[in-house]
Formats: structure tokens, C-alpha cells, sequence
């Protein structure tokens, strides 16, 4: 993989992550939240992906800055950047899978509900 290749990838994970979170949080969370309270606004998941997006947004503005050429490529310098949200990442998607897991749901939602959610 080039360079260039690479700069690319980490823009698309970027994007790919805006992009996810925001359908998350305008269609999914809402649902979800109507009867569990971890997806309500002001608990844990939807403070994890601001904490996520702060340091996302530096990762991003790094990368552009390194595929403009206005900065160089320090792989040490990458690493911290990815270390400044790469925790709280992990334990979000801890959290979500605990969250939508099977027994989890069982709690809230009956199989009738389930079926009708739109997603």
C-alpha cells in the first residue's frame, strides 16, 4: 500500500465513522432510547462518540494535513493521535454490543417490536 493509499484509508475510516454515528444518532438512538435508557441523550454512548469525534477530528485534520503535503507523515505522531480516542472507542463498542445484545434487548423490547424497528 502506498503512502498516498494509506492517507486515503485512514480519511475514509473518518468519514465512514462521521457517517455512521450521525445515522446512529438521528435514527437509531431515538428508537432505542424511547425504552432503554443507555441511548438516551444525556448517558454514556452518546457521550462516548463526542469524546470519539474530538480526537477523530485531529486524526482527520492530521491526515488531510499529511495527503496536502503541508505536513510530514510521522507514524509516532499518527499513533498518539489514534491513542487519544482509541479507549474510549474500544469501550464504546463494548457498550453497544452489551447494549444490543439479544438478552439485553429481551429486556425492552418483545419479538413483535423488534420486528417493526426501522433498521
Amino acid at each position: 500500500m502506498s503512502i498516498k493509499q494509506f492517507l486515503n484509508t485512514g480519511l475514509q475510516f473518518c468519514e465512514h465513522l462521521h457517517m455512521h454515528h450521525g445515522i446512529e444518532e438521528m435514527h437509531i438512538f431515538p428508537v432505542l432510547a424511547r425504552k432503554m435508557p443507555a441511548f438516551r441523550k444525556e448517558l454514556e454512548l452518546l457521550t462516548q462518540h463526542k469524546q470519539i469525534h474530538a480526537g477523530l477530528e485531529q486524526f482527520q485534520a492530521y491526515l488531510q494535513g499529511c495527503a496536502s503535503g503541508d505536513r510530514e507523515l510521522r507514524m509516532t505522531e499518527l499513533k498518539v493521535l489514534m491513542d487519544s480516542f482509541g479507549t474510549v472507542l474500544w469501550t464504546h463498542l463494548s457498550d453497544e454490543v452489551e447494549q444490543l445484545g439479544a438478552e439485553n434487548m429481551r429486556k425492552y423490547w418483545t419479538p413483535a417490536e423488534m420486528k417493526i424497528m426501522p433498521m
